[in-house]
């Protein structure tokens, strides 16, 4: 019953710029918003950090003096640390197709509270990093399990449930650790590029991302590594969070992503990125990010965006 009461009310906007629902909890607030109209330079801040997440439409994300400039799309998200402010163009945005998406903003102290949580938790010991929030703007590609916590989210959020409030706080700590730990492999990546002698794990990530095109032999890796085959693959998982050959995968399409936006076409980007076929390429990519990659180059190259870094990008495990 309160789905449909939201659905209503986003049915019947109040404004047509930013029509906005919101859902308090504890230490959190989940906003609705439905773009009715197109648009330019609408400024977007809080003082909390702010997750926002597309649902459907397309937005340009930019600063006032346009020094960086970003299509964001469904399947994507984009982290604001408190008090940073973004300006919005919704060049698609219609009375029929709204462009639409969700905003969580979570108080610093609930985030604080999740991270001692995980220091108690965690081994320091490969590379002394606590783990603690980064204060940057970052796009983020999700995953599909991402994409199912968003929409429990949603459910839980603007239910009428008595044990509301706490399943709110679960949800919300999850989201949390799914970042921190995307923030974790990053740091580990860029480590492993600048130092790959660090130890074992890291000489495996810069021999994957160096060799992208490649099969990929697990008793090789295993040799890289200087650990046996078990002992390997635990830490490899303990560490970056997935296997070596996922982790490969991933590496794979977010090269693909970065090629199609450069306009180089799909056949040349399923080749160059280590596939034997588009059609197997087709669907990993979909799974990945949403959309086929005919969908994706045809979106990023649409507009005349330069697509400068906006800050760190990266996916979500998959």
């Amino acid at each position: 019953m309160r789905s449909k009461i939201v659905q209503d009310q986003r049915n019947q906007p109040q404004v047509l710029v930013e029509n906005k629902i919101a859902f308090a909890g504890e230490e959190s607030e989940l906003s609705l918003y439905d773009t009715y109209q197109s648009t330019n330079n609408i400024a977007l801040s809080s003082d909390q950090l702010m997750f926002c997440s597309m649902l459907s439409g397309k937005k340009i994300m930019h600063d006032n003096k346009r020094e960086f400039e970003t299509t964001f799309l469904p399947h994507e998200s984009f982290i604001m640390a408190p008090n940073q402010v973004v300006q919005i163009d919704f060049p698609d945005a219609t009375n029929t197709q709204p462009t639409s998406c969700l905003a969580i903003e979570i108080s610093s102290k609930y985030i604080t509270k999740v991270c001692e949580k995980l220091n108690i938790e965690a081994s320091l010991s490969d590379y002394q990093r606590e783990w603690q929030y980064d204060n940057k703007l970052l796009h983020i590609h999700h995953n599909t399990e991402t994409q199912a916590l968003l929409n429990r989210m949603i459910h839980i959020f603007t239910e009428n449930h008595q044990d509301r409030d706490f399943m709110v706080n679960l949800s919300v700590s999850e989201l949390i650790t799914r970042l921190l730990r995307e923030q974790t492999r990053e740091f580990i990546l860029c480590h492993s590029l600048s130092n790959p002698e660090y130890n074992g794990i890291n000489n495996v990530v810069a021999y994957l991302h160096q060799h992208l095109k490649e099969t990929i032999s697990i008793d090789n890796l295993t040799k890289i590594s200087c650990m046996s085959r078990t002992k390997f693959f635990n830490e490899f998982k303990r560490i970056i969070g997935c296997t070596p050959q996922d982790f490969l995968f991933q590496l794979r399409l977010r090269k693909a992503a970065d090629l199609l936006k450069r306009n180089q076409s799909v056949t040349q980007t399923c080749f160059a990125t280590g596939y034997l076929n588009t059609s197997h390429f087709s669907r990993s990519f979909k799974k990945c990010f949403g959309v086929n990659p005919s969908q994706y180059k045809q979106i990023h190259n649409s507009t005349n965006t330069q697509n400068a870094p906006v800050a760190n990008s990266w996916r979500l495990n998959d």
